[in-house]
């Protein structure tokens, strides 16, 4: 069964550029080495912060001595928690502070930090200040955490500021609950049942350029910052209010930045070299090592999920329990959005009548947890998509057969209510299933000495469409035209995107469009480049300002013609002619020059947009705790993966990956397919040899070298993307998101073709070399 496929809300673009494989904008300056990164940045009279973290994950600060550091040449700034002004700040929590107020949670978290005349001097003198900690317990995992004799990280919770009521637990951050139907009742009704706990790892983001941040103070007291980041304007409203500055007296620019994922969002490093800068009054860079970023940034959330799936012997799948445990490290960030998120995929795509889960957001003494590509859904889903496969093998079931009879459909609701508008995941699995020949795949055997072959699927829905953001789009006097939003374009290619959209509406080509560098004293608001919103969110707000644009040109376009509006259209190339008259053309350098200087005054549109999606329905669903109403339109992805596993040492190759996503419509196919590549890879990463491990609060791979990425002899000899288009009504020219979904349903698609291969389900990634070996020794036991 086939998605209903949608058609747009405004009309098709003037050219043919939308469905175009355009080259990046910013492709030459990168192939070159010309783009500037903020570490490239060098400003007259600039100083070098240095950061000094706390040696103790958990300990309160009896005493911290500068006067040696102050004292050494070259250094011209030492600031500490107690020697600057600071507020509490976070996202949904206001828990954190730039520097430890008092008390350390982490070992690493910032305590002081120093400007100096270069690098060298900054980081000698914080190996001069002298601190003195009274140590305290410290826990280092989830469950341990709400255990009746665990540490209290955080004695003042109850009076943070929260968008929310803050559970009175010890340690626990945020609980979020849905129930549907009466699970309770339900189980007498299955005919199978299958329950498991499932683990997954925290995973680095490894963006390839460490964070950095620029900040210059000038004589007025504004601060101009330039920072490795994902939002501008995040960064200007949590520095602002981490500084207990207004937020005009800070201006944010974007470079180029390399890479996020979501671990360059909400408050960072950046506050601390603002506060230097304005202690020198001189421009200040701080730019972290390699191992300092791992250290004292941020995460993926590490969890644990029990999960109870049960079916009836006809594949239905009738009734689950889901009970999620993450944890988010010393500080909340963004963790009760991951907990909210992990919930509200909790059912996965299926249509379950009796469904309860609860997630857990839970401190712990490590550094913080935050947003990481997928928001929480890929853990559930690991652990979903798992124990579909298992329910699958108990009955007898192929696993792509049961999630078909089990895919929600267009019309149908989500697990707390929100309706789906174009439920593609059917024509998802199918198309997978048609790509990767499942079915020979399935019924052949290319096991070969010393190597078994699995094949495995795996589904997941994800949303798109979180939060607002703006456009302003102007005709400039010699017909161009200039394009400004918020958007930071952190890598995948979001300027190209979205000048791409620009210039379809008005019928140029991508050269004739300036697409300009977020900035906060001039660009529009946006919230975030994060949540697969950027397209769906700011390229509707494009298209819509442009929209204006149009409108502007076609009334002086009517009133030189001496014609109706209604029997203008636009031409390919800034042209505006009269429909049937192929001689009567208007540029856009004519339209312009009438606007500026006889009447009408310039042209320009401008347009902000927030999606506003249906709430939860109370009528449907038992909801409690920290939600989030109208997160955005659903988008779906099925992935076949086949591995080759070697019986002696248990290490997984992966051969082949089958990617099908319904992107709403492809605007620019080339970069949707890399971005299906990354995803993939990435997801790879997650599902075999990515894992961040600690030992008493110490980071043990704070490397390169000793964390493990996918490098190119780890990565398959194809990953075949393919493309489905159900146009969203709401997106521009259809489009909806594609940034995150590819990654989501990676991890157990490779467990479950693990499983085919050895005949042994392993609940817990990454699936390295000892644990599968594990896994295959232990089925040979008698």
């Amino acid at each position: 069964m086939q998605a209903d496929a949608k058609v747009t809300g405004s009309a098709e673009p003037v050219n043919d550029i939308i469905g175009e494989s355009l080259p990046r904008l910013e492709g030459s300056e990168k192939i070159t080495g010309r783009a500037q990164y903020t570490d490239d940045l060098k400003l007259p009279g600039m100083l070098y912060g240095a950061i000094l973290g706390s040696e103790y994950p958990h300990a309160r600060i009896a005493s911290i001595d500068t006067a040696q550091a102050l004292a050494l040449p070259g250094v011209k700034a030492v600031i500490t928690g107690e020697s600057i002004a600071m507020n509490r700040c976070g996202g949904a929590i206001k828990d954190e502070t730039p520097l430890a107020d008092g008390k350390v949670r982490y070992i690493g978290q910032p305590v002081a930090a120093v400007a100096a005349v270069d690098v060298q001097t900054a980081r000698e003198a914080t190996r001069l200040i002298d601190i003195e900690y009274e140590e305290l317990d410290a826990v280092f995992d989830a469950e341990s955490a709400i255990a009746e004799d665990a540490p209290n990280i955080h004695e003042d919770k109850a009076d943070y500021f929260a968008l929310y009521e803050i559970p009175p637990e010890k340690n626990v951050v945020a609980v979020t609950r849905f129930q549907e139907g009466d699970p309770d009742s339900a189980w007498d009704d299955c005919d199978v049942i299958v329950e498991g706990v499932y683990e997954t790892p925290a995973q680095e983001h490894m963006y390839m350029e460490p964070c950095s941040t620029v900040a210059s103070c000038d004589i007025n007291g504004k601060i101009t910052i330039w920072s490795s980041m994902q939002s501008v304007f995040r960064v200007q409203a949590m520095t602002a209010e981490a500084l207990a500055m207004p937020m005009s007296k800070l201006r944010v620019i974007a470079p180029r930045i390399g890479g996020g994922f979501g671990g360059k969002g909400e408050l960072t490093y950046q506050p601390i070299a603002a506060a230097l800068s304005r202690e020198c009054l001189a421009p200040v860079k701080v730019t972290l090592t390699r191992e300092e970023d791992m250290s004292i940034t941020k995460s993926r959330h590490p969890a644990k999920i029990f999960i109870r799936t049960g079916a009836k012997s006809d594949g239905t799948l009738h009734a689950r329990e889901c009970r999620i445990l993450f944890d988010t490290g010393a500080y909340a960030d963004e963790g009760p959005l991951v907990n909210a998120i992990g919930v509200f995929f909790a059912a996965g795509p299926y249509n379950i009548e009796h469904v309860i889960a609860e997630a857990k957001c839970i401190y712990t003494n490590k550094h913080k947890a935050s947003a990481f590509r997928g928001f929480g859904n890929p853990q559930i889903t690991y652990a979903s998509e798992s124990q579909i496969d298992e329910i699958a093998g108990k009955l007898g079931m192929d696993p792509i057969d049961i999630r078909l009879k089990n895919a929600i459909q267009t019309g149908d609701q989500w697990f707390g209510g929100q309706g789906v508008e174009t439920g593609s995941l059917t024509a998802c699995l199918e198309a997978v299933r048609e790509a990767s020949k499942w079915d020979e795949r399935k019924a052949s055997n290319k096991n070969r000495p010393g190597k078994k072959r699995g094949i495995g699927i795996a589904a997941a829905g994800h949303i798109c469409g979180l939060l607002g953001g703006g456009a302003t789009t102007r005709l400039n006097e010699d017909g161009t035209i200039t394009v400004n939003t918020g958007a930071v374009d952190v890598g995948a290619g979001e300027d190209t995107v979205l000048a791409q959209i620009a210039a379809a509406t008005l019928g140029v080509s991508i050269d004739q469009v300036n697409y300009a560098t977020a900035d906060t004293d001039v660009s529009p608001y946006n919230w975030n480049t994060a949540a697969s919103r950027t397209t769906f969110i700011v390229g509707k707000a494009v298209r819509e300002s442009a929209e204006r644009v149009r409108e502007q040109i076609f009334k002086h376009a009517s009133e030189m013609f001496e014609c109706s509006e209604g029997d203008l259209e636009l031409r390919d190339g800034g042209l505006v002619g009269i429909k049937g008259v192929p001689d009567a053309v208007l540029p856009f350098v004519a339209i312009a020059g009438r606007a500026l200087y006889a009447t009408g005054g310039p042209i320009s549109g401008s347009h902000n947009w927030i999606y506003s999606a249906e709430p939860h329905d109370p009528k449907r669903s038992i909801i409690s705790g920290f939600t989030l109403d109208g997160m955005g339109v659903f988008v779906f992805a099925a992935q076949v993966i086949e591995v080759e596993v070697d019986e002696a040492t248990g290490k997984v190759d992966v051969a082949e990956v089958w990617s099908a996503h319904d992107v709403g419509r492809a605007l620019n196919p080339g970069a949707v397919d890399g971005q299906i590549h990354g995803a993939v890879v990435q997801g790879l990463g997650y599902a075999l040899c990515e894992e961040l491990v600690w030992e008493d609060g110490q980071l043990l791979n704070p490397s390169m070298m000793d964390y493990k990425i996918p490098s190119i002899l780890d990565v398959p000899y194809a990953i075949n993307p393919v493309v489905l288009e159900y146009p969203d009504e709401q997106g521009p020219f259809g489009a909806k998101g594609i940034g995150e979904i590819g990654l989501v349903p990676v991890a157990p698609a490779v467990a479950n073709a693990v499983q085919d291969a050895i005949g042994k389900r392993i609940r817990r990634i990454p699936l390295t070399g000892e644990y599968v070996l594990e896994a295959i020794l232990e089925s040979e036991r008698p």
